[in-house]
C-alpha cells in the first residue's frame, strides 16, 4: 500500500535538487571552512553562498544569519543569549501560551534561574492580542518571543504589529518562524523583527541544520563556546553539506513561494470543507483564515488523536495529532487547552498538513477514508468505557 504523506508540518521530504547540492558539497566542498588553503576556501564559499540565499528570503543581510544545528537551537540561543546579554538591565521575558516546546521549555528553564516570564493568553482561534503584548512590557522586559505561526493549529500571528510595539518600547522581538520560513512572505525589516529562528527540514531541506537571524546591533551571548566560527557567534565547525542544503532549499522556496502557496492552500481548503461536511461532531481548530497555507487541524469529539493517527496509518495515510501519550494516558495538547477546548475535545486532535507534491486525488482518498476511521475509533472507545 502506498502511503500518502500528509504531515508536512512535522517534516518534509528533501527535494532532489537539495540532495544533489548536498552530495556535490560532500564531494567537492568537504574542507574545513576555517582553513586558509584552497580546500577550505571552497567550503567557506559554499557556506557564504548559502548564507546569502537564506538572508534573501528574509530581506536580511547575509552577515545577520547564524547557522545552527536546528530550529530548537536557534530558539534556545535567542532566549538564553538575549537574557544573559541583558543581565543588569532587565529580568523579564514575554511569550505566549501556545509556543513550541523549544520556546516554552526554554522559558521555564530561565524561570528556574530567576527570570520572570509572562505567558500571554490567546483567543479561541489562537491569536495573540498585540495590545496585550504592549501591556505586558515593563521597564525590566528584555525580550518578547511570539511564534509566527503555530505548529499545531496553523494560526498566523500579527507579527508586524507586535514588532512595531516592541520597537517603540525598545524591547527585542524574537519570532519562531520554523513553520513559516519559505512558505509565507517574511521581511524582517518591515516586520520589525530582531531575532528569528528557522529550520531546513520544514522546507524540503535536510534535518540537523537551521539558522538564527540576528539583526545588526543586537547583543546576544553565544550559546555554544569554542572556536570563532560564525563571526564568533556560534562555535563548532560548520556543517557545510547541511548548510548548502538549507541554502538550496531556501533558494527554491523563495522562487516558488507564490505558486506553492496557491497549490497547498487550495488542497487545505478542500480538506477543511470535506472533513467538516462528512465527519460529525468535528470542529476546525485555529484561525479560519489567518492560518498556514498547508495546515488543516481539527478536534474530533469522542476520539483520541493517537488512535486516529494509528488507524489512518493502517489505511495508508500519515497524519499527526496534538496529543501526547504519557504513562499510558492521553494528555491533551497545551495549545488546544489554551484555545479553550475542553480536555475531552482536545484529546481528539488531528492535524493534516499537505505539501508541494500532494495531489487532489490523494486528498479525496483521505476524505473518503476518514469518516469510517472516525466511526471505528469512536466505537472502540465506547466499548472500552
Amino acid at each position: 500500500m502506498e502511503q500518502v504523506y500528509l504531515d508536512h508540518a512535522a517534516t518534509t521530504p528533501p527535494r532532489a535538487e537539495v540532495i544533489a547540492a548536498m552530495c556535490a558539497s560532500l564531494q567537492g566542498q568537504w574542507g574545513n571552512p576555517s582553513s586558509l588553503y584552497a580546500t577550505g576556501i571552497r567550503a567557506l564559499e559554499a557556506v557564504e553562498r548559502a548564507r546569502e540565499r537564506v538572508a534573501a528570503v528574509l530581506g536580511a543581510r547575509a552577515e545577520e544569519i547564524v547557522f545552527t544545528a536546528s530550529g530548537t537551537e536557534a530558539d534556545n540561543h535567542a532566549l538564553v543569549g538575549a537574557t544573559i546579554a541583558g543581565e543588569g538591565r532587565g529580568d523579564h521575558i514575554v511569550t505566549s501560551a501556545i509556543e513550541h516546546h523549544a520556546i516554552e521549555h526554554t522559558a521555564e528553564f530561565l524561570e528556574r534561574r530567576g527570570v520572570r516570564v509572562t505567558y500571554l493568553p490567546v483567543d479561541s482561534t489562537g491569536l495573540v492580542d498585540p495590545a496585550a503584548v504592549g501591556r505586558a512590557i515593563t521597564d525590566r522586559t528584555l525580550l518578547v518571543s511570539i511564534m509566527h505561526a503555530n505548529n499545531e493549529v496553523g494560526t498566523l500571528q500579527p507579527i508586524a504589529e507586535i514588532g512595531a510595539i516592541c520597537r517603540k518600547r525598545g524591547v527585542l522581538f524574537h519570532t519562531d518562524a520554523v513553520q513559516t520560513f519559505g512558505h509565507v512572505p517574511i521581511n524582517v525589516t518591515e516586520m520589525r523583527i530582531d531575532l528569528l529562528s528557522l529550520a531546513a527540514h520544514k522546507l524540503y531541506g535536510p534535518k540537523g541544520v537551521g539558522a538564527l537571524f540576528v539583526r545588526t546591533g543586537v547583543k546576544l551571548e553565544p550559546y555554544l563556546h569554542g572556536g570563532g566560527q560564525e563571526l564568533g557567534r556560534r562555535a563548532s565547525t560548520e556543517n557545510t553539506p547541511g548548510i548548502v542544503g538549507l541554502g538550496e532549499a531556501a533558494r527554491l522556496a523563495g522562487a516558488e513561494m507564490t505558486q506553492e502557496s496557491a497549490h497547498v492552500s487550495a488542497l487545505r481548503d478542500r480538506v477543511i470543507s470535506g472533513v467538516l461536511a462528512n465527519v460529525p461532531e468535528v470542529a476546525l481548530t485555529g484561525h479560519p483564515t489567518r492560518r498556514l497555507p498547508n495546515n488543516a487541524s481539527f478536534a474530533i469529539r469522542g476520539t483520541e488523536g493517537q488512535a486516529l493517527v494509528l488507524e489512518l496509518d493502517s489505511e495508508g495515510f500519515a497524519v499527526s495529532s496534538g496529543s501526547a501519550c504519557s504513562s499510558g494516558s492521553y494528555r491533551p495538547s497545551h495549545v488546544l487547552l489554551a484555545l479553550g477546548l475542553p480536555p475531552e475535545a482536545a484529546r481528539g486532535s488531528l492535524r493534516v498538513s499537505v505539501g508541494r507534491d500532494t495531489t487532489p486525488e490523494q486528498v479525496e482518498r483521505f476524505l473518503g477514508v476518514l469518516p469510517s476511521v472516525v466511526a471505528r475509533v469512536r466505537k472502540t472507545l465506547e466499548t472500552r468505557t
